[in-house]
């Protein structure tokens, strides 16, 4: 007879130091530091965002007028009489805006293995540049759209605030900044709400429906600043996100839909306000 242990000795798991029960325990300290760096990331950004757009909604439904006579003020300037410092700021903003991509990119793409290309795993490969950017106009059809009639319906209802989307003063730079902060809002949102937490979520061994939800939520969260309408308006973008990155795993379109309803909003108001009456 061989003089093999049939009981685990001390420090040992039940089928050895490498068995099944050492494994789940690695996995669930795996686990649980995947879920305290997705509390990191959101706590640097888009987290941030929706702590701040849930005092902000606070603010305004104890202010005192009615939440649809209230105006939401986007991209304004911070020092009108001195233009090169105003495009400075924004410049500035829009950087920092834009930073925990790179933080998110390198956590998603730091481990390369033989065979697996990180970028094409969450959609950010160059293999169908013009392809991305056709699904991407039709995404931004296909929400932008019925995302505009949701809004002034939600106006209508009194649940949303007037968004003045595009308020900077008139200069040669003008446009091409708001082009730039709609690229930065695009590339944070979709990078981080839907590759890297799904990508993390589901390592944590979350159920895709929950993660796409919970997504979704904090989405239209961080728009409550906007009002109720900005609310639930963005948690059905979101989800509508969720599930084509799920589904096809590329996030080119995402960011360039995105881009293009950032694009529509800032500059049409920019162009628009005072021109059209629901401006």
């Amino acid at each position: 007879m061989s003089g093999g242990r049939t009981d685990p000795g001390p420090g040992e798991s039940p089928t050895g130091a490498g068995g099944p029960v050492a494994s789940g325990a690695a996995a669930a300290r795996r686990r649980a530091r995947l879920g305290l760096e997705t509390l990191g990331v959101l706590a640097v950004c888009l987290g941030r965002s929706a702590v701040y757009a849930v005092l902000s909604i606070l603010d305004k439904l104890t202010l005192g007028p009615a939440l649809g006579e209230q105006t939401t003020t986007i991209n304004g300037s911070t020092t009108p009489d001195r233009p090169w410092l105003d495009l400075c700021y924004k410049l500035a903003d829009y950087l920092f805006l834009a930073a925990p991509v790179v933080i998110v990119l390198y956590l998603l793409t730091a481990v390369r293995r033989p065979g697996h290309d990180p970028w094409r795993a969450i959609g950010l490969d160059r293999t169908r540049p013009g392809r991305d950017v056709g699904v991407g106009v039709a995404l931004a059809a296909a929400i932008g759209i019925p995302g505009l009639a949701f809004y002034l319906f939600a106006r209508r209802l009194g649940i949303n605030t007037d968004v003045a989307a595009g308020n900077l003063a008139e200069h040669v730079w003008t446009i091409p900044v708001y082009v730039l902060a709609a690229f930065a809002n695009g590339l944070l949102e979709e990078t981080v709400m839907v590759a890297y937490l799904l990508t993390r979520w589901r390592q944590c061994g979350w159920r895709p429906g929950a993660a796409v939800a919970v997504s979704a939520l904090l989405r239209g969260s961080y728009h409550l600043y906007q009002g109720f309408g900005g609310l639930l308006g963005n948690a059905v973008m979101g989800a509508a996100c969720c599930l084509y990155w799920t589904r096809t795993r590329r996030l080119w379109p995402l960011i360039v839909a995105h881009t293009l309803l950032d694009v529509f909003s800032f500059v049409g108001y920019a162009l628009l306000h005072g021109v059209v009456g629901w401006l």
